[in-house]
Parts: structure tokens; sequence; C-alpha cells
């Protein structure tokens, strides 16, 4: 199981985060932006800190899904029961939003334009698959328990309280 994680995490989240953004800063640049000395170490810790909560959400997932879901974030080998734990109590995709919170922060962290480029582009790759692809997959794998879920918890904009499964739908 722990190959398959790696394997998994090698394939999605490094790719992602960093073989692709070093080989669009060696290969295109960064089309950095001047902001002067002090704009410059505000947004290199803006962008560090935007990166450590990704890695931080992005670690939590991948744990709920080996410990609660008895799976991994490869669609060869994904969970086997849904996960409504943690950060899925409040977002349905938190995995997604810390792999975006990092191309994000490496973004504002190194002020490049062609990075926030790179954002944009995934954050649309991610937004069209998610809906086409991910949740329809879920619906199929899970049922009615995702329909619920699905009713209760939103796509990228988290709800302030968290959900639970056990209550009604509407109340917290």
């Amino acid at each position: 199981m722990l190959f398959q994680h790696l394997r998994a995490i090698l394939l999605g989240p490094v790719t992602v985060t960093i073989i692709i953004p070093v080989l669009i800063v060696t290969t295109v640049g960064t089309a950095a932006v001047d902001l002067g000395p002090a704009p410059g170490s505000l947004t290199l810790v803006a962008g560090s800190l935007l990166v450590a909560a990704g890695v931080a959400m992005l670690a939590w997932t991948i744990s709920l899904f080996a410990r609660s879901g008895a799976g991994t974030l490869s669609p060869q080998d994904p969970p086997r029961t849904l996960v409504i734990r943690g950060p899925y109590r409040h977002v349905r995709h938190p995995m997604f939003s810390g792999v975006l919170g990092i191309v994000l922060g490496e973004a504002i962290a190194a002020r490049s334009l062609t990075l926030l480029a790179w954002f944009a582009l995934f954050a649309l790759f991610v937004a069209v698959m998610v809906s086409r692809v991910e949740e329809p997959r879920l619906a199929r794998r899970f049922g009615n328990d995702y329909a619920r879920y699905r009713d209760n918890v939103p796509r990228w904009l988290p709800r302030l309280l968290s959900w639970h499964a056990s209550r009604p739908s509407g109340t917290d």
C-alpha cells in the first residue's frame, strides 16, 4: 500500500506542484513582476504560507484516504469508503484545494506571471474534471451516500460549520 501511495503522490501532486513549475520556469522563465524590495518580501512570506497550508491540507487528506477510506488518491486505487471526515466535512474537494493552494503560493512567492498562468490553467482543468469526471464517478460508486453528501457540502467554498452524515440534512 505504501508503494501505491508514493506512486500516486509522485504522479499527481508532485508533478503538478514541482515538476511542471520547474519545467515552466526553466524553459519559459518566470516573467517576474518587480514590486520592489518590501512588497517582494511580503509576497515571499504570503506565498510560502499558502504553500505550507496547501502541503498540510494535502498531507491531511491523503492520510484520511488511507485511514478512513482504505485507498489512495489514485483513480486506480481509490478509497473504498466515502471519506467524510476532517476537511471533507466542510468542502468536497480539499485535496484539490490543497494542490491549488501550493501552485498559487508558488506563483505569489516567485511573483511569477508564468506560474500564475499555470495556476489558472490547472484550476480550469480541475474545475472541468471534477464536475465532468470525478463527481459522476463518486456518485456511481457511493450512490445515495454521495448524493446526500453532495447536497450538504459545497464543492469549493467551505461551509463554516462541519457537516455530519449522521445528522438530518440542514442541521449542524
